[in-house]
């Protein structure tokens, strides 16, 4: 039974993480500011924003005792799920300080203690969402398309992926996947989707993407257990679109004159998730049309 971390397990992407692991045999601890508002596993509370506190938590994870009475055990990795999860929820400022430096400390952390796999929040942003500047190259984007950050949070997020290049080849044990996460929505979220159907430019900030916070502890799940060499980056969404329109249509009336792929689906994600399918396995398992 392997033991993970997992820090801002008291968030909506955290505590799915947790139920998927949880579900499938690990033990987990969750490492968070706030206290969960349902108790799934062992909570520590800690501010990642102090490289000693991060690392200490890695470290007292293996004397950590679960409900069952068990020890933890020696944590074979960390899912970095902690941060101020969007733009605009915080000064911008403030945003990219706080996911740089906790994303810094625990990347540090995780390679002083020798844990062999961090798995990480980045963000569809780093494409260049809102879009208003950088509309896309081509659709549905793939991970070659170039990253634009036009915020400080899809900043931060960009250079941590950069910065789990570097540690990787610093520390060649531990390796690095990220999570490059469309909007989450929970199943209770379900009921605003009808209310996007009149005008899809509501939605046109994110090419009309989503993701259910179930198949993101999947896509966290699948991270921890694929052949993933070095440190690599995969979109996770949903396997359609939030609207009734089709795709074609849709990318028609809001980014006329970018190439689309022969083989598009009908609703097909415009944000491509063909990577994380060959290499990690990942297959959402939820959709609103159901």
């Amino acid at each position: 039974m392997k033991s993970v971390v997992v820090t801002g397990g008291s968030g909506k992407a955290g505590r799915a993480a947790i139920k998927e692991l949880l579900a499938h045999g690990y033990r987990v601890m969750n490492v968070d500011r706030e206290a969960p508002r349902e108790s799934l596993c062992h909570f520590l509370k800690a501010d990642l924003n102090e490289l000693g506190q991060a690392v200490d938590c890695l470290r007292q994870a293996a004397g950590i005792v679960d409900r069952r009475r068990d020890p933890l055990g020696q944590p074979f990795a960390v899912v970095h799920m902690a941060g101020i999860p969007a733009p605009g929820l915080a000064p911008d400022a403030v945003t990219f300080q706080n996911n740089l430096m906790t994303t810094y400390n625990v990347f540090s952390a995780a390679t002083l203690v020798g844990l062999s796999r961090v798995v990480w929040a980045s963000s569809e942003t780093t494409y260049g969402l809102p879009l208003t500047r950088s509309p896309p190259l081509f659709a549905p984007v793939t991970e070659d398309h170039p990253l634009v950050p036009e915020s400080g949070y899809a900043l931060a997020k960009t250079l941590c992926e950069r910065m789990a290049q570097e540690m990787h080849r610093w520390n060649p044990g531990t390796r690095f996947v990220g999570l490059r996460i469309s909007n989450i929505l929970e199943e209770s979220d379900y009921a605003l989707i009808p209310g996007f159907q009149a005008d899809p430019a509501l939605r046109a900030w994110n090419m009309w993407s989503w993701v259910d916070s179930r198949d993101v502890g999947q896509a966290c799940r699948l991270a921890l257990e694929a052949e993933v060499p070095g440190a690599e980056a995969f979109t996770i969404a949903a396997a359609d679109t939030l609207m009734q329109r089709s795709s074609r249509d849709l990318m028609a009336e809001s980014y006329p004159g970018v190439p689309l792929a022969a083989t598009l689906g009908e609703h097909e994600t415009l944000l491509s998730i063909s990577k994380a399918r060959r290499v990690l396995g990942y297959s959402p398992r939820h959709s609103w049309r159901r």
